[in-house]
């Protein structure tokens, strides 16, 4: 803490809650500012699914005919599946929707999700009531434990999103959260917006040596190879867990634990693998001690949008191989609830899939599949089986489809393969040396064919640690992160900034289709006047400023345009990728005639932890104006 006024500001907020809105699922914890050691993670919901033990509920929701909320997570798909079929094509359902604010290059608060029965809804409505739901949720559960009702005001909220998320998604959140009445543009530090592998990364920092399984200290035993024993430490892990299950409170000692005392500071790093249900990112770290604050060395990048989800992918194309694209397609959409009834079926058997698996695992076939099928082909599911030469995969009598642990391996690896390389690349980079810890987290991280590839690969040349409880360790870090905002210090820009300028025009320089005579002078115009590049490292806070002089001494009103690019060296706003992201416009009617004839403009941007401001300042008057940079509206 730097002096004694921040801390007044602090004490505002009685609780913190962060919410971990993921691809496939999502989940809430917090903790009270007078006990920042205690995380409390979300009471149960409600229909869990057999197999699946889990402290999170699927990120599904599921409005009315009427494009009113109806319910979400498990709730939600049991009330879909529920349905007549003849009614259950009027409702609404949305599941995995989040992956579309990853893939739609152009995104804007129009932007639209469809359901599953086809019809569109806006997806900024669709991402306000789920976070409506989940504030709703929250407050509903610390009123309840408080014994008096707790007020919104009293809450700051964390919302987690992935780090390769362009500017654009993360504002959408933003706008999100506001419409769902978390905080307001007038007060927007009531809502951070945190980076999931930086949340990790925060609490992975706080592990102690008993929280976490380190893949690369299981030493042949007994004459067994290390792979053996991968599944049995995770075994007496789980047991721990479902042994601690009745309590959702989790200690975080105020501590760095054991492992970090290994890491010389300034020259050891650390990456964090955060894989997901649809992106994995990674973020090289280093920690700036003694007090433990973190610098980001590499930019978040992802893997395109392949978790988990790219398991659930090939699943899918291996029943168009059996049975036919075309009635898969007409399947989904004519029986969507069943489709959902056999994706979650996959998914617990997906969960049991591991590397030194021999039995068969069975996939349970819905009713109506079989019975659609027979239908639409006018033979049985068990002949398409036969007839379709997928070796792994055979027909059980009790309706199941029989997969060999090949078959569902074989299903993992493509999505492990382009994980693995991306990982290699990362390794690659020069920026990227003496990594000590390879920390592998979120929900793909359960996966042991994961785990044993990223050891294989990588056991070498790091120690690959996963915490315990790996699927919720972006939730508890995103709470420490809110308690404490200020312990990410460094990051790197992902954008370059500047503004766009008329320069005077120099032969030879600059490009003649630039030029422009104003008044007798030869301007240049179209200039891209850098800020900041792409990847150049920002403190949180930090501000840079420009002065500018008008054109004309005489101009009453200045107008700046703010510019962005991915790109390191721009020169020209009219290159191509450059977008504009905000406009300052000065109005200087009335101040005082006896203005200097050369009238100085002040510029500032400042970076802060996920919004960027700029202001314009007239020196002579100190007239200023403000913007935040808006990557949705322009």
């Amino acid at each position: 803490k730097d002096s004694d006024a921040d801390d007044a500001v602090e004490q505002l907020f009685l609780v913190v809650v962060a919410i971990d809105f993921g691809t496939t699922s999502s989940g809430y914890a917090y903790s009270f500012t007078k006990e920042p050691e205690c995380i409390h993670v979300m009471r149960r919901w409600e229909g869990g699914d057999p197999g699946v033990s889990n402290q999170k509920t699927p990120t599904t929701i599921l409005l009315t005919p009427e494009r009113k909320f109806h319910s979400f997570g498990y709730a939600a798909r049991d009330f879909y599946h529920d349905l007549d079929p003849t009614e259950s094509k009027h409702w609404l359902y949305f599941e995995k929707f989040k992956m579309k604010l990853h893939t739609t290059g152009n995104l804007t608060m129009e932007t639209d999700l469809t359901a599953a029965n086809g019809k569109k809804v806006k997806a900024l409505e669709i991402f306000a009531y789920a976070l409506q739901f989940f504030k709703e949720q929250a407050l509903k559960e610390l009123s309840d434990q408080g014994g008096s009702d707790f007020e919104n005001t009293e809450v700051r909220w964390v919302i987690t999103v992935p780090a390769i998320w362009k500017q654009p998604a993360k504002q959408f959140m933003r706008q999100a959260a506001y419409k769902a009445g978390m905080a307001s543009p007038e007060n927007p530090e009531q809502l951070i917006i945190a980076l999931e592998p930086e949340a990790a990364s925060i609490y992975c920092r706080k592990l102690r040596l008993h929280q976490m399984i380190d893949l690369s200290s299981r030493a042949p035993v007994n004459g067994y190879s290390p792979s053996d024993t991968i599944g049995t430490g995770f075994t007496q892990a789980k047991e721990h867990v479902r042994r601690n299950r009745q309590s959702r409170t989790f200690l975080v000692e105020n501590v760095i634990g054991e492992i970090w005392s290994e890491l010389e500071e300034g020259s050891d790093r650390y990456i964090v693998v955060d894989s997901g249900g649809g992106t994995v990112d990674m973020t090289v770290h280093q920690i700036r001690l003694p007090e433990g604050h973190l610098k980001e060395l590499y930019k978040a990048t992802g893997s395109g949008p392949y978790g988990s989800l790219g398991v659930d992918y090939e699943f899918e194309k291996l029943l168009c191989k059996i049975f036919g694209e075309d009635f898969i397609e007409q399947f989904k959409i004519k029986r969507p609830a069943a489709w959902v009834d056999l994706m979650i079926a996959f998914e617990s058997r997906k969960r049991a899939a591991a590397p030194d698996r021999t039995n068969p695992l069975n996939i349970t076939l819905p009713f109506s599949f079989i019975d659609y099928y027979k239908k639409f082909r006018g033979h049985s599911v068990e002949h398409a089986l036969r007839k379709s030469n997928v070796d792994f995969v055979k027909w059980s009598s009790q309706g199941m489809l029989r997969m060999s642990p090949d078959a569902m391996n074989a299903l993992f690896k493509p999505t492990i393969d382009q994980i693995v390389q991306h990982l290699s690349d990362v390794f690659d980079k020069p920026e990227v040396t003496n990594v000590k810890f390879l920390f592998l987290v979120g929900g793909f991280a359960e996966s042991p064919l994961l785990q044993q590839a990223v050891q294989n690969a990588f056991g070498s040349r790091c120690r690959v640690i996963i915490p315990q409880d790996v699927g919720l360790t972006i939730l508890k870090g995103a709470v420490l992160f809110g308690l404490d905002p200020a312990v990410i210090k460094v990051r790197r820009s992902p954008l370059t900034y500047g503004v766009g300028v008329l320069n005077r025009f120099v032969e030879g320089k600059h490009p003649p289709e630039k030029l422009l005579i104003k008044d007798g002078t030869r301007w240049c115009t179209d200039v891209f006047d850098k800020f900041i590049s792409a990847d150049q490292s920002v403190a949180l806070g930090e501000t840079v400023t420009r002065s500018y002089t008008p054109a004309k001494p005489s101009q009453l009103v200045i107008v700046i345009n703010i510019y962005s690019s991915e790109q390191d060296n721009v020169s020209f706003i009219t290159e191509s990728g450059v977008k504009k992201c905000g406009t300052l416009r000065l109005d200087l009617t009335g101040t005082d005639a006896s203005v200097p004839n050369r009238r100085e403009i002040k510029t500032l941007m400042q970076f802060g932890d996920t919004e960027i401001k700029a202001m314009a300042v007239d020196v002579a008057t100190s007239k200023s104006v403000k913007v935040g940079i808006d990557f949705l509206n322009y």
